[in-house]
């Protein structure tokens, strides 16, 4: 299944004023530095076949594209980070911007060129 990429996460946080915020993830939640520009976060499972292909896409993607880091996240073991972000399932991956908001989202094997569409959103 070819992947559908919406805005962000949907998962927000209330603030101190009440006021709902957008989830932000650094590298204590991804185990992993943040890119400088932008960040290609994968959420995969062992036995997924269309995670292979993606992170071989996000792979080459984050190669061409300057400053930008692919983490991938086993879902398996991170199921509190799989609540909290809503993901269903693998693979799944999230755009995040230079301070770890999502800006993009996405269930499913992505093209290339959507993946590259996408970062426009957080570069």
């Amino acid at each position: 299944m070819r992947a559908r990429w919406t805005r962000g996460t949907g998962a927000q946080v209330p603030g101190r004023d009440g006021a709902r915020t957008p989830v932000r993830l650094g590298a204590a939640e991804l185990g992993a530095a943040l890119g400088d520009r932008a960040t290609l976060v994968q959420f995969s499972s062992a036995f997924c076949q269309p995670c292979r292909a993606t992170r071989r896409i996000l792979a080459e993607v984050s190669a061409m594209v300057g400053g930008v880091a692919h983490v991938e996240i086993d879902a398996e073991q991170h199921l509190d980070l799989v609540r909290a972000l809503g993901i269903e399932k693998t693979p799944t991956v999230l755009v995040l911007d230079a301070a770890g908001t999502v800006v993009r989202r996405a269930a499913g094997l992505p093209r290339k060129a959507d993946v590259i569409g996408a970062l426009g959103a957080a570069v």
